[in-house]
């Protein structure tokens, strides 16, 4: 339980990742979508859309951390790739352990050393408190908590998050997490630079957007980030691509891993009415077909819309019941996030990294309440390990162990966003959440 423990857990398992990407980097190999990565840093920033390098599918900030580990040369790239995820990951490790347990007054509600609500004058007069320590060292003890829940995690999904662009996107998320209740301008800045990585960040933003009083402030600083990559984009003279992340996606049908392609996936095990996984080779996608799954692929973009409105929608309303706006924010990214992994048709096994930054976020806040979703995403993390990397090749050829894994794994996810709708209807009822906190004042 301290934060020395912590570090030497991080250097055991990102040291044990270095050593196995070695296997590769040594040959002169690349590790999974690294070897994308590698052609599109060899190519070049604006290279030609047609020939050899495939087409760009990711935002365009993406490129920066894409292009840097070229600085190696084409032989060590993945060795250069695996040290800047290392670092990235050091740094929001820091961040948690180091910077996260120095809350501002008010800011921990539930804890040791919180000011009763009639001496909110007193705090903001600068009264010491004289518990103030106790509601610090109930934080740190959280992030220590939060610190080998991420240490866990990454055993499992490190041979992702090594390899996918995720694994650049979700330190920095995570650290703009950590500041989006208390700094909400930094914050949004560095979760819509996020968004420029990989889409999904823009699930935080809107849940700040909704749950903060600046949301005037996060809308302009959103709008000023992406004014100033459009900029970048435009000296550099790519600016008629910038939308390639979301034109050159294919024409998709659903993947093998959604959610919603689970009883397509248990007709090809069962031999049901010619259903069947095969690849899709123009988009380099494993896919489930038969009878109804391109009415399905068809009716899922619209669903997954209807599922963000629903979602905002019950934000809304926990807010204008009282809410506490803080906890609404963390709820709300795990809810939207939640929303576009599980009404999705993709569902590729990456996707889980997404859901790492607001867990960790969350246990710092409150680790009492959310270690069932830490735990539900632990299972989650060890049974997608399970599909990919260990039996992807069995699960293509629809061997019904893993497609029971594969079900357990999306029942999980089910499972998780049942969580937490449940969690935000209940910050709705803010004299229920008031009466829990107030029976939990001396939990550490």
């Amino acid at each position: 339980m301290r934060p020395a423990a912590v570090w030497c857990g991080f250097a055991v398992v990102h040291v044990y990742f270095l050593c196995w990407m070695a296997s590769f980097f040594l040959h002169g190999w690349a590790f999974s979508d690294t070897e994308q990565y590698r052609e599109w840093a060899m190519a070049g920033y604006n290279a030609p859309a047609e020939g050899s390098v495939s087409p760009w599918v990711y935002p365009v900030l993406a490129q920066v951390f894409i292009f840097l580990p070229r600085i190696a040369g084409h032989d060590l790239y993945l060795l250069a790739w695996t040290l800047m995820i290392t670092a990235l990951d050091a740094v929001a490790m820091w961040f948690l352990l180091h910077r996260a347990h120095r809350p501002a007054r008010g800011e921990l509600p539930g804890l040791v050393g919180e000011a009763p609500r009639d001496d909110a004058a007193a705090w903001a007069s600068g009264a010491p408190d004289p518990h103030g320590s106790s509601a610090v060292q109930s934080r740190r003890r959280s992030a220590v908590v939060a610190g080998w829940w991420w240490v866990v995690f990454t055993v499992f999904m490190g041979y992702l998050s090594f390899a996918r662009v995720e694994g650049v996107a979700a330190p920095i998320v995570f650290i703009g997490l950590l500041y989006a209740v208390r700094h909400p301008v930094v914050g949004a800045a560095l979760l819509s630079a996020a968004t420029w990585i990989k889409v999904w960040p823009a699930a935080a933003v809107l849940a700040m957007v909704i749950a903060l009083r600046q949301r005037v402030r996060i809308v302009v600083t959103g709008l000023v980030v992406s004014a100033a990559v459009v900029a970048g984009v435009l000296v550099l003279g790519g600016i008629g691509r910038i939308a390639d992340f979301a034109l050159n996606q294919g024409s998709r049908g659903m993947q093998l891993e959604a959610t919603f392609s689970t009883p397509w996936v248990w007709a090809a095990v069962l031999g049901i009415a010619d259903s069947r996984i095969a690849d899709n080779t123009a988009i380099n996608s494993t896919e489930v077909y038969g009878p109804g799954v391109e009415v399905m692929a068809s009716l899922m973009q619209p669903l997954l819309l209807v599922a963000v409105l629903v979602s905002a929608a019950l934000l809304v309303r926990a807010l204008r019941r009282g809410a506490d706006r803080g906890r609404l924010v963390y709820a709300g990214s795990l809810l939207l996030t939640g929303v576009l992994i599980v009404f999705n048709k993709v569902g590729s096994p990456q996707f889980m990294v997404w859901l790492a930054p607001v867990i960790m976020v969350g246990l710092l806040h409150d680790r009492v309440r959310w270690r069932t979703p830490a735990l539900l995403l632990l299972g989650i993390a060890a049974t997608t390990f399970v599909i990919y990397p260990l039996f992807y090749t069995p699960l293509i050829h629809a061997n019904p162990v893993m497609a029971a894994v594969l079900t357990a794994r999306n029942l999980l996810l089910a499972a998780l966003l049942v969580w937490t709708v449940r969690r935000i209807w209940r910050l709705g009822s803010r004299a229920a959440v008031d009466a829990a906190d107030l029976g939990r004042t001396t939990v550490s």
